[in-house]
């Protein structure tokens, strides 16, 4: 997540060309690298925990600081950075990006930032995504000749199946503050943590215990999350949908509900 004040107050569109180059050989290379906090969604932990041969829980463990949004009081990741005077990433070395082809969404991105605002049309509410250029006085990516629009910077980066993959668990991060919608509290974060990032721990949560005994999940969709980590990161943003109660994205199973019914009563 960038300061303010590097970013150019001017809403870009697909359209919108700029020119910029990194390579090794440009003064500032990897300083872009350094003293940032890197959001990270559910599929840059994937890809990366992936990449190093790591389980989501020593992923979690070795390279994420979990914070809590102050507005909306939901949990999400930063990578956490070296601890030294100038807090490099960790993956960054003198010859540049050590999981380069796996890295997360906002370092593909950069130059350009990419927002998402929730407004209401009359057909109901919808997403409109918007982008901005990040003009950091130490880089000097943009003196380069190369020119690109918006769409092919991201088609270059190849972070439309990022977005593609995340684009539900962003719509919940932007449902905050809406009337009637309480903070959550300690379970719920541990629950929306855990089904964005913790995958392996989620998976368990799903196959483990009596999750599949409770809720009505069609034998397709089992099998897809049990063994494609992608559609597990896509049903994990519709049981934070669930338990956020903002849709009801899982149904639960007549008997369970008669099971809670019957407690209900007997106590």
């Amino acid at each position: 997540m960038k300061k303010l004040d590097v970013v150019e107050p001017v809403k870009l569109s697909l359209d919108s060309k700029f020119k910029f180059k990194c390579h090794k050989g440009i003064k500032c290379f990897t300083r872009c690298c350094s003293n940032i906090d890197i959001l990270l969604t559910p599929y840059d932990v994937s890809r990366l925990k992936n990449r190093l041969g790591l389980s989501s829980e020593e992923f979690i463990d070795k390279y994420v600081l979990m914070k809590v949004d102050e507005k909306s009081s939901h949990p999400y990741a930063i990578l956490r950075m070296n601890e030294d005077s100038e807090r490099r990433c960790p993956f960054v070395t003198p010859e540049g990006c050590t999981v380069y082809t796996d890295r997360p969404a906002n370092c593909r991105y950069y130059p350009i930032g990419q927002g998402t605002l929730r407004k209401q049309g009359k057909d109901g509410p919808y997403e409109e995504e918007f982008y901005f250029f990040i003009r950091e006085p130490h880089c000097y990516g943009y003196h380069e000749k190369k020119q690109w629009t918006i769409a092919s910077w991201r088609e270059d980066q190849e972070v439309d199946l990022y977005d593609r993959v995340n684009r539900e668990w962003k719509t919940v991060q932007l449902r905050r503050n809406l009337p009637g919608h309480p903070e959550l509290g300690e379970k719920k974060q541990f629950q929306f943590f855990m089904a964005s990032y913790d995958l392996d721990r989620f998976r368990r949560f799903i196959f483990e215990s009596d999750f599949l005994n409770v809720f009505d999940i069609d034998k397709e969709t089992v099998e897809k999350i049990r063994t494609d980590e992608v559609e597990l990161i896509k049903f994990g943003a519709d049981y934070i949908k669930y338990i956020m109660m903002l849709e009801q994205t899982l149904k639960v199973k007549d008997e369970a509900l008669k099971e809670r019914e019957d407690k209900k009563k007997e106590e």
